[in-house]
């Protein structure tokens, strides 16, 4: 398969701009951050991206080792893609946007999309470090549910991690809405702070919900 157009700079920023530069790619990525995906699933979850344009990424994607595709044991039948280690390399780099774009988020647009799963990036920095500030000891589950949908989180041991829907098994779970996500990403807002002030609710008798609750 050729290869896309390149810099053609021997520079780290442009080598890396290369392989993810391209309109899409990146949020591809943090679509399949949040696990092994359909392509169905990507296309919903991509508004405004054609068939076409998503079909080229992903083959990009496989060629620079960024994804994988791989079919699913019957019943399901069905091939998904998957980020390769490579690919999870990428996550400090979205998180780094995540924290740089906030800003802008200020005001919602009324022709903004928007998914529950796309705020756990941002939020994986402040969840994390709370754990880590806390000594949470092992690693835990956290569901958090807004208006818009569920996601999870991993936190603890290892880099943190997240799931787009509720967790199988969680040791705490948040409710609140994406206003107090975006507070806390932005560190106007503390955990802390938001369950006092009632815009947060935690539920579970677990060391994370305590944490949480900042008990």
């Amino acid at each position: 398969m050729p290869r896309r157009r390149s810099y053609d700079q021997y520079c780290a920023a442009a080598r890396a701009l290369d392989a993810v530069g391209d309109r899409w790619t990146l949020l591809i990525v943090r679509e399949l951050l949040a696990g092994p995906r359909r392509y169905t699933d990507l296309h919903a979850d991509l508004p405004g991206v054609s068939t076409d344009v998503l079909a080229s990424r992903l083959k990009d994607m496989e060629r620079d080792e960024l994804a994988t595709r791989r079919r699913l044991p019957p019943p399901a039948s069905a091939y998904v893609y998957e980020l390769t280690e490579r690919g999870r390399g990428l996550l400090p780099v979205l998180t780094a946007l995540a924290e740089w774009g906030a800003p802008e988020l200020a005001e919602r647009r009324p022709t903004d999309a928007v998914r529950a799963h796309w705020f756990a990036i941002p939020l994986l920095p402040v969840l994390d470090g709370l754990a880590g500030r806390s000594g949470l000891q092992g690693e835990g589950t956290l569901e958090v549910r807004l208006d818009e949908g569920a996601f999870h989180i991993r936190l603890g041991e290892g880099e943190p991690a997240y799931g787009d829907g509720p967790a199988d098994t969680a040791d705490a779970r948040l409710v609140l809405d994406s206003d107090t996500c975006r507070a806390l990403s932005e560190g106007v807002l503390t955990v802390g702070d938001g369950v006092r002030d009632g815009r947060i609710e935690v539920s579970g008798e677990g060391t994370l919900a305590k944490v949480l609750r900042g008990e």
